[in-house]
């Protein structure tokens, strides 16, 4: 259905699905009641639980696939299905066979000849019909073949005999049953009645009933077939068998295609059993090509088989049934195919009045070639004279032919039965083009196309003494493309000049508001210079195509930027567009590119499923899809009110048109414009089999060469209206202004942009890749800028080569692996036809770009003018243009192009030009009447990289474009710079301040309270090595620590990718550097510092310097949620701002893996170029030049063991002060009270004694 075209293949496969599902789920439930059968052995079951199993999971898989069945998967979904098919074959072949294969065998004087080998259980009989065997019971012709080793190869490709059987195998019980599938009107011949003999098979059946028939063969034509001989052709004739007769064709010499045109009739052939039976199962018919020799037997070249269309004597003659329709057949050389055969059967059934019954065989006996009939003229196609034109352009990468160089080729066209030779080459190397460009002729082809002949292509080398050589042959199977079709004279195209003169006049005279009939008016909206766009979003020089920022992010941060005031930020600059170069085109292209591939996927899904509903629910189904469209829009006008007016929709457009693009093609640039096969085709030439060892041989492995040339196939008399066209040369025929095949020298351009996914070459899977360039004898070897260990290099290179065509038309751009031992290793490469390209009516010499530019990143690379080019096209193509009118009009044919009138050059002045509205009608040629084609853009194209070691294995892709441009015109600027984008050098310089709210982590020894000994620390994603700590902010008991602590990072920066770009030696054995491409990202972390064990970390923030949030303006306002990205927090870019404090949070996951405020961290970020730097110079931490100023720090933050009285001072003092003063207190009353008890004893004896 696929191949065919007919519509929704998708809903049959869907429906084969569902066929399978349900019969897979049936046969579970059938196996389910059969499984405990006692006759079965272990591997019966073993077996069938094996089959329940796998068919189980292919239910369950044809079910969920069939809801995957979508039109645009419909061929891998169908690739799955064939999966399915092998392992229902597989399954259903037995592992064990339990009863032998019969086997027949034809013998001669007691030795055995020839075999054939049935399997038992196609023969096996059941009452049940779908467990009968496929041949049980049936008539069955086999082909005998040759036995042991002569039955393998070639040799075992013929039939030895041919025998019709009827065999049944069944049960004794059955035996009643074994002549019930033989053609009725028989009676048996028993033997002679014995003992219990009756029931034993009859010796022999005589026939009552016999219905006599004559078959006629209507052998037309055959095309493909095998070439036995060693000149790359056949003398091939057609043996016919039916039943136990067989005729011959005539012998055609040299041809692969014969016409034999030819009857054949067999008469009174007799066959057995009902009218009604015979007209349904005819027997069949088998048909085999061979080779005649002049010398030794013939040999085969091929079989197939056809069932005749059976006429009864009671039918009428007449249609729709009679005459029979010519048929196809297949020709099958062992397993592989070898051609097909044209031709029709019919089995006419002789009544009792004999065969004046029978249609007359009409037409007269072709004596020329012996009495031979040919086909009736019902039968035979109608034909008419067609005259063959054949443009013979030249020959090229011819091989040796047994081992001689070919020096002197020559072209022989043929087509059924008539042909025409090339001019002779007389030095191939010299020059490989033909002198004489168009030779024709006549020819009878059938009015049908389908049933055209192929037309055969032969290479010749003329050699000494008259003798020839084939090089290489190719059979165009099919006509249809080279069928020449009159144009409709109805149609708009074949306006007269003059009807066209008089419009361009009235235009001229009435000025532009006047179109005069059949004109058709293609506005060109005016691109204004990229200087005086007011974009939506605005790009820096460095971060040009690539603006990630969501337009709707983008939008809403601006609007509050507004609301804010310009005060606080300044605002960005206008894009200058000296800063934008190749590269942002580029950039600006892909994102194009991936935007429609996933536009297209999205369309194609969409019209799938709006198809299904369609499909399922009738009427309701249309009403459903309005619905979704109208409810699609007002999504769209929801969006739109929310960015606010004049920023909806229309934002993205000016995004885009604000740089200028090329097309990407994600393809070679052949498979977008038909390969350049508009007038020159390529033909390839094969090498003829002349053996059966090289069947195994690939095409690629036959290809001996290329025939460039074309054909063009018409009924004669040709149309006067192209006769009489101005400027038509009987002598090229329909090949009309085509260019001279001289030899012209031309400057090639390569222009390589990059690799994408090589194929690793070195065992650590990686590359280190170069390009390699061969034309003609140039060979470029860009060894010394190989890229280091890279699979995805950006080469940006460009490559001027001078060529002469056609010796030199085939570029290689193949990509080498550097080895520093050994010779290096291919990877890939591509081959690119240059001549086609250069030749080619779509100008695909040098891309016509989106806009005429004469300075800047755009600037026109093509030596002429657009308005030259339309000159030259309108000139070539006999077009009636252009004519440049006012206000930037220009008319070609009966198209008028409007566009932009003026152009600014590099000093900003205004200069009227018709550059503009010529550029539009180019991008337009393809609606310009009769002429129009599409033009190639300029471009970038995407080739795949193949090995000829690896076939058909795509090694990687290579991006590249390639311009040339004729020596003999004028010479064309200097290459664009497509060299890679140099990092810029940058500094960035980050002053962390303060800090607060740090988690506290450790416990005082002393008095158990909690504290932290904090320092930050710092460094750039890829630059882990080179971290920055700032110094220790000893025992913070809350969290706040002060630093006023500089880091110096500095960096090489990519902005177009918006990477840091990295160089360094994987390894200490590694030969070069690598470089990395690493994201912008700032890592702060902060840390609590311990002596005598590791540092605990306790909190980071990563910053990603292109879009960050804005940091605080206090430590109060810093929020967990800035980090996490729940606030709507502005974003801002360090390469825009150059300069930004605040304060940020630090986050650290907890026991549940949660996300927690650990810390706030105060920080000024400051971006610099290298220049900058060094003009202002700071130091490192608090160093010289401007240094900062030593932190304020608390007395907490001290070393206790440098300084212990102030430690103790603190200690005590501060924590235990009011317990002191007691102690003191009852210190100095304990004093007084010992005091008081020392001194009491002596007063009293003072008082005693009286002293």
């Amino acid at each position: 259905m696929i191949k065919t075209e007919k519509s929704y293949p998708e809903r049959r496969l869907r429906g084969v699905l569902e066929e399978l599902s349900c019969g897979c789920h049936r046969f579970l439930s059938l196996s389910d009641k059969d499984q405990g059968h006692s006759s079965r052995t272990r591997l019966d079951r073993e077996r069938l639980k094996s089959c329940m199993r796998e068919l189980e999971s292919m239910g369950q898989q044809a079910k969920s696939l069939r809801a995957q069945v979508k039109r645009h998967t419909v061929r891998d979904k169908l690739r799955l299905c064939q999966n399915f098919l092998q392992k229902l074959r597989f399954l259903a072949d037995e592992p064990q066979h339990s009863i032998p294969d019969v086997f027949i065998w034809m013998m001669s004087n007691n030795k055995r000849i020839a075999y054939a080998r049935v399997p038992s259980k196609d023969l096996l009989f059941s009452i049940v019909e779908e467990e009968l065997g496929k041949d049980c019971a049936k008539v069955k012709t086999l082909f005998l073949k040759l036995p042991g080793k002569r039955g393998f190869g070639s040799a075992g490709w013929t039939v030895q005999a041919k025998l019709e059987l009827y065999l049944w195998l069944g049960l004794s019980k059955q035996r009643k049953d074994f002549l019930c599938g033989l053609p009725c009107g028989f009676e048996e011949v028993k033997a002679a009645q014995g003992l219990g003999l009756h029931s034993f098979p009859p010796i022999s059946l005589v026939y009552t009933k016999k219905q006599a028939f004559q078959l006629r063969a209507h052998m037309y034509q055959a095309r493909s077939l095998f070439a036995a001989d060693s000149s790359g052709l056949s003398d091939p004739f057609a043996r016919v068998f039916f039943i136990n007769q067989s005729q011959c064709t005539e012998v055609l010499n040299e041809t692969l295609c014969p016409t034999w045109d030819q009857m054949l009739v067999f008469d009174n052939l007799e066959l057995y059993g009902e009218a009604h039976e015979l007209r349904d199962d005819p027997p069949i018919i088998v048909i085999e090509i061979y080779d005649q020799d002049s010398m030794g037997k013939a040999d085969f070249m091929g079989r197939t088989f056809a069932k005749p269309l059976v006429k009864m004597a009671d039918e009428a003659y007449c249609p729709p049934r009679f005459p029979p329709q010519l048929e196809y057949y297949q020709i099958y050389r062992g397993n592989a195919t070898a051609g097909d055969l044209l031709a029709a059967f019919e089995l006419l059934q002789i009544g009792p009045s004999g065969k004046a019954d029978l249609p007359p065989i009409n037409g007269p006996v072709d004596m020329d070639r012996g009495p031979i009939m040919p086909v009736p003229v019902g039968i035979r196609p109608v034909l008419s004279k067609y005259r063959v034109e054949v443009l013979f352009w030249g020959l090229r990468d011819l091989k040796r032919v047994n081992l001689a160089q070919v020096d002197r080729p020559r072209v022989d066209i043929e087509c059924a039965g008539k042909g025409v030779q090339s001019s002779l080459i007389h030095n191939y190397k010299k020059n490989p083009n033909f002198n004489t460009l168009v030779k024709w002729f006549e020819v009878d082809l059938p009015e049908n196309e389908l049933l055209h002949p192929p037309l055969n292509i032969r290479v010749v080398d003329c050699r000494a003494f008259g003798r020839y050589t084939l090089v290489g042959s190719h059979a165009v199977s099919s006509l249809r493309r080279f069928i020449y079709r009159p144009p409709d004279r109805s149609a708009p195209n074949w306006n007269t000049t003059v009807r066209l003169l008089r419009g361009c006049h009235r235009l001229r005279n009435e000025g532009p508001s006047s179109h005069p009939t059949g004109e058709v008016v293609v506005s060109m909206e005016p691109e204004v210079p990229v200087k005086k766009l007011e974009t939506m979003v605005k790009l820096d020089a460095t971060s040009d195509a690539v603006v990630k920022v969501d337009v709707a992010e983008d939008e809403k941060e601006r609007k509050k930027k507004k609301k804010k005031g310009p005060s606080e930020e300044p605002e960005e600059e206008e894009p200058d567009e000296s800063m934008l170069d190749w590269w942002s085109k580029y950039f600006a292209s892909i994102d194009t590119m991936k935007e429609q591939l996933r536009q297209h996927e999205t369309s194609g899904i969409d019209l799938e499923e709006k198809e299904e509903v369609d499909s399922t629910e009738g009427l309701k189904g249309p009403m459903k899809s309005k619905e979704k469209s109208r409810a699609s829009k007002e999504e769209k006008k929801k969006k739109n009110q929310s960015l606010g007016p004049g920023q909806g929709s229309e934002t993205p457009e000016k995004k885009k048109a604000k740089i200028d693009e090329l097309k990407v093609y994600p393809k070679e640039l052949e498979s977008e414009f038909d390969n350049f096969e508009d007038w020159l085709h390529t033909f390839n030439l094969l090498r003829g089999k002349t053996g059966d060892d090289e069947d195994g041989s690939t095409e690629e492995e036959r290809i001996v060469g290329r025939f460039k040339g074309s054909l063009c196939v018409y009924k004669v008399p040709l149309p006067e209206d192209v006769s009489r066209e101005a400027g038509y040369d009987p002598t090229y025929g329909m090949f009309q202004g085509i260019p001279s095949n001289d030899p012209i020298n031309v400057l090639v351009r390569i222009y390589v942009v990059r690799a994408t996914d090589l194929h690793p070459a070195d065992i650590n899977g990686k590359a280190d890749p170069y390009i390699a360039i061969k034309l003609g004898k140039t060979d470029i070897r860009d060894k010394e800028n190989y890229i280091s260990k890279q699979l995805n290099p950006v080469f940006g290179k460009s490559f001027d080569i001078e060529a002469s065509f056609p010796m030199e038309s085939m570029l290689t751009v193949a990509v080498y692996d550097w080895d520093l031992v050994g010779t290096d290793d291919l990877i890939g490469e591509t081959k690119i036809d240059l001549e086609n390209r250069f030749y080619s009516k779509h100008r695909a010499t040098c891309g016509i770009a989106q806009t005429y530019s004469i300075h800047g990143y755009n600037i026109w690379r093509d030596p002429m003018k657009p308005s030259q080019i339309l000159t030259r096209l309108c000139k070539e193509g006999k077009v009636d243009g252009p004519h440049f009118g006012p206000h930037g009009r220009v008319k070609v044919a009966n198209r008028v192009f409007t566009g932009p009138s003026e152009i600014e050059d590099e000093n900003g002045q205004r200069k009227p030009t018709d550059e503009h509205v010529a550029l539009s009608a180019l991008r337009h040629w393809e609606d310009i009447p009769r002429v129009g084609c599409r033009l190639v853009p300029e471009h970038v194209e995407t080739r795949p990289l193949l090995n000829p070691d690896k076939p058909g294995i795509e090694q990687g892709r290579l991006e590249l474009w390639v311009d040339m441009f004729p020596m003999d015109m004028p010479a064309p600027g200097t290459p664009l710079d497509i060299s890679p984008r140099k990092p810029k050098k940058y500094e960035l310089r980050v002053i962390v301040w303060n800090t607060d709210e740090v988690v506290l982590e450790d416990d005082d020894f002393f008095t158990g309270e909690k504290s932290s000994d904090i320092f930050v620390r710092g460094w750039l994603k890829g630059q882990q090595e080179d971290k920055q700590d700032t110094d220790v902010h000893y025992h913070s008991l809350t969290g706040e620590g002060n630093f006023n602590w500089r880091y110096l990072f500095p960096f090489d920066y990519l902005a177009a990718e918006e990477k840091i770009v990295m160089s360094k030696k994987e390894s200490m054995f590694s030969w070069d550097e690598t470089e990395y491409k690493i994201p912008a990202r700032l890592t702060l972390q902060i840390w609590d510092a311990d002596h005598f064990s590791a540092d605990d970390f306790l909190g980071a923030i990563e910053l990603d310097l292109n879009r960050f949030p804005r940091g605080a303006k206090t430590a109060k306002q810093c929020t967990m949620e800035m980090a996490t990205g729940e606030v709507d927090v502005p974003l801002v870019s360090i390469f825009k701002q150059k300069r930004v404090k605040g304060w940020w949070p630090l986050l650290a996951r907890n026991e549940n893996d949660e996300f927690e405020l650990t810390g706030k961290v105060e920080a000024e970020l400051h971006l610099l170029t290298a220049e900058e730097a060094e003009k202002n110079p700071v130091g490192l931490a608090r160093n010289e030049p401007d240094p900062l100023e030593k932190p304020n720090r608390p007395d907490t933050s001290f070393i206790w063991f440098l300084n212990p009285l102030k430690s103790a001072r603190y200690f005590l003092w501060h924590t235990y002060r009011w317990l002191l003063f007691k102690l003191l207190l009852l210190l100095l009353l304990l004093l007084l009270l010992a005091l008081f008890l020392y001194s009491l004893p002596g007063y009293l004896a003072k008082k005693i004694l009286g002293a």
